[in-house]
């Protein structure tokens, strides 16, 4: 397990790479593309490159340390996935069973009305037919009409009501057949608690965060004073995120609706796919267990099936030359997504800002949490910190 950084000032143990990745944020903190980010490398199990960089909070001038807490949203993907996973190690649960043996009232129908089964691995592969609110043209769309909530607003409703009001929307095609980013993780949570018994906060923790000492993550910030505060993209300078505030991903849908306080409304529904708050050190210690193995959540053979594409020939928006595995993509064609990654990389990112790779081939793991959306997820920062890591461009 990497130890918690506690210092950027510590010298580089990689001074090229240092200098590579500092360039890039200096960048874009000159040009105000990102307000603040923590940036994490580890090469192999060592820690090789830390950083916090400009602003928590820009207004007060509140600098970014390596234990700021963040907003994840869907960094909770790969916590919560693998959550799963160790169930399934302890026998508790199989990928193939129909999820109606844990929640048997969640039957969402097909447009014709058929109730198809809906299995785990449907759901944590994205290929079960459900969607995002997000994703939808306007504030008329089936999700919205049936008041579904993303994980991210400040809805007060239960997560069992959520449930109710996705399984009344009809699926947009019969589970298996293609592939659609979804609220499938935040079914997934709902299972993990019917499996357990527990509520989900308390079913994580005990299954990943506490067996790896990472005691800073949960679905309510921790230590309020320490969570940054969120901006969005803007000219001339990113503006600050305000409650209720919708920002389009992508053209021609009405986007996210963001609910910064719900990081501090520990009444808010544990969302599987976007409610844990964290820092970078605590995200670069499950993802660089996973990559060593599992360590002492998962048998290699369970992280080896996470790593596997289980979405065939199956076309993931936006990403050219990756498929779906447990919790991230896998890249399987480096050179029609014009990567330097190897085959068999793990990425993924969150909405808030933040972006990560694992490379297994070449033992990197690399975290980047910023306060900046979009930038910070799929702007071109990411591309030119996964080329500074990887010492092209």
């Amino acid at each position: 397990m990497i130890p918690s950084p506690a210092s950027s000032q510590q010298s580089p143990a990689d001074p090229a790479l240092a200098g590579r990745v500092d360039a890039v944020l200096s960048r874009q903190l000159d040009t105000q593309r990102l307000v603040g980010a923590v940036v994490l490398v580890a090469r192999h199990g060592e820690l090789v490159y830390r950083r916090a960089a400009g602003f928590a909070d820009r207004e007060s001038r509140t600098p970014m340390r390596e234990d700021t807490l963040f907003r994840l949203a869907s960094v909770t993907k790969p916590i919560v996935s693998t959550a799963a996973m160790a169930l399934v190690a302890q026998h508790k649960l199989s990928l193939d069973d129909d999820v109606t043996r844990w929640l048997p009232d969640f039957r969402p129908a097909l447009p014709d009305g058929r109730v198809p089964a809906i299995t785990v691995r449907q759901l944590l592969t994205h290929t079960a037919g459900l969607d995002y609110r997000y994703h939808e043209p306007d504030a008329n769309g089936p999700y919205a009409r049936a008041g579904v909530s993303d994980g991210m607003d400040g809805a007060s409703i239960t997560l069992a009501e959520n449930l109710r009001r996705i399984a009344s929307v009809p699926l947009l095609f019969a589970p298996g057949t293609h592939w659609n980013y979804s609220l499938s993780i935040d079914v997934i949570g709902a299972l993990i608690e019917a499996v357990c018994g527990v509520p989900l906060a308390d079913a994580i923790d005990a299954l990943v965060l506490r067996p790896l000492g990472a005691r800073e993550t949960a679905f309510v910030a921790r230590d309020p004073a320490r969570l940054a505060t969120p901006y969005v993209n803007n000219t001339p300078q990113p503006h600050r995120l305000a409650e209720n505030e919708a920002v389009p991903i992508d053209e021609g849908t009405v986007g996210v609706t963001y609910s910064p306080s719900r990081a501090l409304n520990a009444q808010a529904f544990a969302s599987g796919g976007a409610g844990m708050v964290g820092t970078a050190g605590d995200v670069l210690t499950v993802l660089d267990t996973l990559r060593a193995g599992g360590g002492a959540i998962l048998p290699v053979d369970l992280v080896d099936e996470m790593g596997r594409v289980q979405t065939g020939d199956f076309e993931l928006a936006d990403l050219p030359g990756a498929g779906f595995g447990i919790g991230f993509s896998v890249l399987h064609d480096p050179q029609a997504a014009a990567s330097p990654e190897s085959p068999g990389t793990w990425r993924w990112g969150g909405v808030y800002g933040h972006s990560w790779f694992v490379d297994r081939a070449r033992g990197l793991t690399v975290v980047s949490l910023s306060n900046t959306l979009y930038e910070g997820m799929n702007g071109q920062y990411t591309l030119d910190l996964r080329d500074a890591v990887y010492g092209v461009g």
